[in-house]
């Protein structure tokens, strides 16, 4: 993670630092606007990727062709794949891989790996996981110590619950499942491959593959409850 020490280490003179960025230029990347950007000697920025204003590359960052990085991004000690696109996002310590799109405001945590054609959208948070081809979590979820497979559909709002106060635990959720929004997955537990979680559950036990799943007090309505409160 950045810290004083190794972000000030990147802070180089002005002529050093253009001319850093002047090298990739030549090499084929896009700075349209190279105030503001910070990139390390270290790192390798394929042709054709675009580095949008505030973009921060700290270490060893591997960035593919055609990519857009940016505007306001932070990325550390990592490797993203061709034609990725990562957007007012951070990532730490981690591998993404061809196609994927990140952000705006995604936080990719230290071990992460998405793979090809995933989505990781706004606000989602992912650490110590590996995310499968073509999955897609869209917003306002976290997803942490997990193995997810392809094609699986995050709902709004999920979250992979590993930790009890001492212990963190794996989530395993295979190919092709489909999490309601609002879903709580109590760690450690296995969804099986189509499975379907209804919206608003929380999982305390594995799903088989296929099930539909549901977790959740059943609604009971009671008639004119606020006229007899009020009386």
């Amino acid at each position: 993670m950045v810290t004083n020490e190794n972000y000030c280490k990147y802070c180089l003179p002005l002529a050093e630092r253009l001319s850093i960025i002047d090298g990739h230029i030549k090499n084929g990347a896009i700075i349209p606007c190279p105030d503001g950007v910070i990139i390390s000697p270290e790192a390798e920025i394929g042709a054709g990727t675009v580095v949008l204003p505030n973009t921060i590359l700290i270490g060893l960052v591997i960035v593919g062709k055609g990519c857009v990085i940016g505007p306001n991004s932070l990325i550390e000690n990592s490797v993203l794949g061709d034609f990725a696109i990562f957007n007012q996002s951070q990532c730490y310590d981690s591998e993404i891989g061809d196609n994927v799109t990140a952000g705006p405001f995604a936080h990719i945590r230290p071990n992460t790996k998405i793979a090809d054609d995933a989505r990781i959208g706004n606000f989602v948070e992912v650490k110590n996981s590996n995310i499968g081809k073509g999955t897609k979590i869209s917003h306002l979820t976290y997803v942490g110590d997990s193995d997810v497979g392809e094609k699986v559909n995050f709902g709004c709002g999920t979250v992979t619950v590993n930790y009890d106060g001492k212990e963190k635990y794996r989530t395993t959720i295979e190919n092709s499942a489909f999490i309601g929004c609002n879903t709580n997955i109590i760690a450690p537990l296995a969804i099986g491959e189509h499975a379907y979680i209804a919206a608003g559950s929380t999982l305390t036990e594995d799903v088989e593959p296929y099930a539909l799943a549901i977790a959740r007090a059943r609604q009971i309505n009671k008639e004119n409850w606020v006229k007899i409160k009020e009386n």
